[in-house]
């Protein structure tokens, strides 16, 4: 009975991912071509004590390979206790050129980041809405592809990738294949008409669309979410103008966590949204992956018991593996251009890491940047 079961849960897992790598091809990888660019943006950027690493994305942001008087920035403060503010004043009056504006972010719901961006939308001067986050590097080229692909498409919200910029050590590589299997699964879901998923680190849309689906309006007590519950709303009520973005010259470099805890309530955090999916699919989905990683656990806890047979275990671990390095195949060709990754020592940690985080998530809380919130 333990092996029909274990058997069942592999088979519909085999099933999901096989069809998110189905999907990712169908995403077609946009050819930016010479079009004059004409797309004017505002980029939101909220943050919290980040002196560290904001002087490096503003840096990107200055090197940016596009028309200064077609884009602006928004910098709102989430109530920083360090020298964030100083960092940004000081590279303001160095890109003088560059229009910018500082806020104070205003507290109204138990969701700082739904917060700032509701903060800065009435005062844009621009249609188009662009967010990323502190700790990221943007390319050269990020505005140019965008405002490329909002030409040539019928579109109102646009989804880009993120991947991590790291070091050469296996914590870090160890979030760099989790961050794949996301965006994998991010493109692949794309690419089967089943879209539920995006990263706020590099995500995209009109005040228009924004204001029509109601804002964060019905999702403001999710302490996270700004990005995939806006981008679910988009989907309902307007999903012919939703697209993901596939160009290397859009991806968004961030930085990986040092911290086996930061990491665990990052992570916990992201999970934490998926009780607010509004779609069957992206349910299920979240059901069938945190199932197929659990019964690794509870398998290797029968094996050691005696309840269970080693080659069993060995099969269904051995076809999770195949098919998700299919998936990470993929991204990783899109993301890193194929850079070499063997992640088995990372496939026998992260059943267990998956599991607690999942389980956690249902029932815990969490702290993020120096604040705790509840389930």
């Amino acid at each position: 009975m333990i092996e029909i079961i274990l058997f069942v849960v592999l088979g519909i897992y085999v099933v999901f991912i096989l069809q998110l790598i189905f999907g990712f091809d169908k995403v077609k990888s946009l050819v930016r071509t010479d079009e004059k660019p004409r797309t004017k943006f505002s980029i939101i950027v909220p943050f919290r004590n980040e002196e560290k690493n904001l002087p490096k994305l503003l840096r990107s942001i200055s090197n940016l390979n596009y028309p200064k008087d077609l884009f602006e920035i928004i910098m709102v403060d989430d109530f920083s206790t360090d020298a964030s503010e100083r960092v940004y004043i000081k590279w303001r009056m160095e890109n003088g050129l560059i229009e910018t504006t500082l806020l104070e972010n205003l507290r109204l719901s138990n969701s700082p980041k739904k917060d700032a961006i509701s903060r800065a939308i009435p005062i844009l001067k621009h249609e188009w809405v662009v967010t990323t986050d502190a700790d990221c590097i943007v390319n050269k080229n990020w505005l140019l592809t965008l405002d490329n692909f909002i030409q040539k498409n019928n579109a109102e919200m646009v989804v880009g990738a993120v991947v991590y910029k790291t070091k050469n050590n296996w914590f870090h590589q160890f979030q760099q294949l989790d961050l794949l299997s996301l965006q994998g699964t991010t493109i692949g879901s794309f690419g089967i008409g089943k879209p539920f998923m995006c990263n706020g680190a590099n995500f995209a849309y009109t005040k228009k669309l924004f204001n029509e689906i109601g804002g964060f309006g019905g999702n403001n007590k999710m302490a996270s979410g700004d990005d995939v519950f806006l981008l679910q709303k988009a989907l309902k009520n307007h999903a012919e103008k939703v697209h993901y973005l596939k160009n290397t010259d859009t991806i968004v470099k961030t930085k990986p966590e040092n911290d086996l805890y930061k990491l665990f309530m990052q992570r916990v955090r992201w999970a934490s949204k998926t009780t607010g999916y509004s779609g069957y699919y992206s349910k299920s989905l979240a059901v069938v992956v945190l199932a197929m990683n659990l019964s690794l656990v509870i398998g290797l806890y029968l094996l050691i018991s005696n309840s269970l047979n080693w080659k069993t275990l060995l099969i269904v671990f051995s076809v999770k593996y195949f098919v998700d390095y299919l998936l990470l195949l993929k991204s990783n060709q899109y993301l890193r251009k194929g850079k070499f990754i063997f992640p088995l020592a990372s496939s026998l940690v992260y059943p267990f890491f998956c599991s607690l985080v999942g389980i956690y998530s249902l029932f815990g809380s969490f702290t993020w940047k120096g604040r705790s919130f509840k389930k």
